[in-house]
């Protein structure tokens, strides 16, 4: 593995102090115009009415229920406030929603696309600082962290195709509220950029942190602004442990092809009703020692959002585990590059290692890589976004 870095870092070094086959950075408007074409075909998806994320096509009804965890919530709405009251009046009008808004589903993980609210570049440092106050009250150190180490890496990206900060950069994510910040009533945020998509919905001291979708390209900055920045190692060394822990009869039924030949992740923007059906190995089977480091991978995602909210949600996939699924595609070296898929009623991560994109003109293209990373966690059975929460509310308390 690190022999792997080694030559990754060696190739990304050379490449930038030649500018040798860098790709040409398309004026403003060739982008503005790919961007809408491709926003358009995307959002076709978004005419169908939002079901979630199933099995069969077929929802699992009585999964989520509204309770009171017992958590304050008050740091976050008063932070979400403050962001608010930062913003202009025109900002407020491209920036807030309706909680019931469609906006929440206008996600997508790739940089080619035409997004909503306000983005980091168009913000003012008191903007900038109040808006990462609010995400810092959202999520746990460790989420923070992979937040800010995800946006910094899309700077390196920048850097590493001839400093293109047209269609890459640390500033280009976007924020959007939905609803009003409140103890009572339900309302969330979302984080929308290249690679790093994040879905808040709150209601009462209730928390949803899904969709959320995570990666780089590269996943480690050898050179640059942000120099030694790296990301998802967790997330490989836990995944790789967990299949290898398995013996040779789980083994054979987790793993569903030894050959990765390109992407198969399936849970990615505008993937709101994929059927996905389960899959793999089932935890049923496994000794305490696999549920565990199964339990410790799970919890390496959900731990991303404040430490008190992942615990309630961790034990609520604890309760499931026996219905969990674990699925892998390609080898298990400790070098190599794989899929995997964990997947139960109530929480579905994805973990894949992609093709190049940003840096085709380094690695071969069409061959996946380690330097290109996504994941993605999502909420089945119709919560994501809280909306099976949201339903709930309004049925109790009609609007």
């Amino acid at each position: 593995m690190k022999y792997v870095l080694m030559i990754s870092s060696l190739l990304l070094a050379i490449f930038k102090l030649t500018g040798f086959a860098q790709p040409p950075i398309p004026d403003p408007e060739t982008y503005r115009q790919r961007s809408l074409a491709f926003s358009e075909r995307l959002e076709l998806s978004l005419s169908e009415p939002f079901v979630g994320i199933t099995v069969d096509g077929n929802l699992r009804e009585g999964l989520f229920d509204i309770s009171s965890s017992g958590i304050n919530t008050l740091p976050l709405v008063e932070a979400a406030e403050n962001f608010i009251e930062t913003l202009t009046a025109s900002q407020r009008e491209q920036t807030l929603y309706p909680v019931e808004d469609q906006e929440w589903r206008k996600w997508a993980n790739q940089h080619l696309y035409v997004r909503q609210g306000i983005s980091f570049d168009d913000m003012n440092e008191r903007q900038a600082v109040a808006a990462m106050m609010m995400i810092r009250a959202s999520l746990s150190a460790r989420g923070l962290q992979l937040t800010q180490d995800i946006m910094h890496l899309n700077e390196t990206l920048g850097e590493l195709n001839g400093n293109n900060f047209l269609e890459y950069g640390e500033g280009k994510y976007w924020i959007t509220l939905m609803g009003t910040p409140s103890l009572s009533e339900p309302w969330g945020w979302q984080l929308d950029g290249h690679h790093l998509n994040l879905n808040y919905f709150v209601l009462g001291d209730q928390i949803v942190l899904s969709p959320a979708f995570i990666g780089s390209e590269p996943t480690f900055a050898s050179l640059g602004k942000y120099a030694g920045t790296r990301i998802m190692e967790e997330e490989q060394r836990l995944g790789l442990a967990m299949i290898n822990q398995l013996n040779m009869h789980q083994k054979a039924q987790a793993i569903l092809s030894h050959n990765k030949a390109g992407n198969d992740i399936i849970a990615e923007a505008f993937s709101d009703n994929a059927r996905i059906p389960s899959a793999g190995v089932s935890a049923a089977d496994f000794s305490d020692l696999q549920k565990n480091m199964l339990l410790d991978l799970i919890e390496q995602y959900i731990g991303n959002i404040a430490s008190t909210h992942a615990s309630l949600k961790m034990q609520d996939i604890a309760e499931h585990l026996d219905e969990t699924y674990f699925a892998w595609i390609g080898g298990t070296d400790d070098d190599t590059i794989f899929y995997y898929r964990i997947q139960n009623p109530v929480v579905l991560i994805e973990f894949d290692h992609q093709m190049p994109v940003g840096l085709r003109h380094i690695y071969e293209p069409g061959v996946p890589y380690r330097e290109h990373v996504h994941a993605v966690i999502r909420t089945p059975n119709g919560n994501d976004y809280g909306k099976d929460l949201l339903l709930q509310h309004y049925q109790e308390h009609p609007h």
